[in-house]
């Protein structure tokens, strides 16, 4: 076997600082939304004033998940908690499940009773009546990862549902959905927000938001799939 040797310029102090600088560019982050700069989507963030708190846990996959919309709606939402994790603490849950009335955006499936999950209690109809009594949480994950993060929460599975009706086809078209009536983590609050506030309007410019948000998104992908 041959041995080919090339010469390699020299590695002078500029060149260092420059790789460094180069580097530094590539990693520079917007601290808000905690994207790349070039990719920020800070101009998507509508602010939505609400009356239902909003509890948002997220499966570590989804972080860094550049098609997650859990980020942009937690900026969006003043009143709104955003925490990382796939099995949380019980006391740290209940912490956090303290002091409202907790309804979980999750559907009641069959599969639930396969793995063991009990049918969860019927929602209270006169709490519904308050908003400001209530805590909306919501699974941010795959289906497959917020179904795990149920499994792993016996106190999430303690919860009431709340059943969304009547939901318009999904917005979300960077990601491939398994069901016709699978939403984005967004487009799921928003209209759960709607329906508990009685207030669809307010939340309109939220899902306006994130087709701004899906639109970049799209822009990122070349004609045949490809990001560029």
């Amino acid at each position: 076997m041959t041995t080919r040797h090339t010469s390699r310029p020299a590695v002078t102090s500029s060149t260092v600082a420059s790789s460094s600088q180069g580097a530094s560019v590539k990693r520079a982050r917007c601290p808000a939304c905690l994207r790349a700069e070039a990719s920020c989507i800070c101009r998507w963030i509508a602010p939505v004033g609400h009356a239902v708190q909003v509890l948002i846990l997220q499966h570590p996959l989804e972080v860094q998940n550049a098609k997650g919309s859990a980020r942009l709606l937690h900026l969006s939402l003043p009143n709104s908690r955003l925490l990382t994790g796939e099995q949380f603490a019980p006391a740290t849950l209940a912490e956090l499940l303290a002091g409202k009335y907790n309804v979980l955006l999750y559907p009641d499936t069959p599969g639930d009773r396969s793995l063991g999950i009990a049918p969860p209690p019927a929602l209270d109809p006169a709490i519904l009546l308050d908003p400001a009594q209530l805590q909306l949480v919501v699974l941010d994950g795959t289906w497959r990862k917020s179904r795990k993060m149920l499994y792993v929460n016996p106190l999430l599975q303690q919860l009431p549902r709340l059943p969304l009706r009547d939901m318009p086809a999904s917005h979300y078209l960077i990601r491939k959905a398994h069901a016709p009536d699978q939403l984005s983590t967004l487009e799921a609050t928003s209209y759960a927000l709607m329906q508990l506030e009685q207030d669809a309007p307010r939340f309109v410019p939220l899902i306006a938001a994130f087709d701004g948000f899906v639109a970049q998104q799209l822009s990122y992908v070349t004609p045949h799939g490809e990001k560029a």
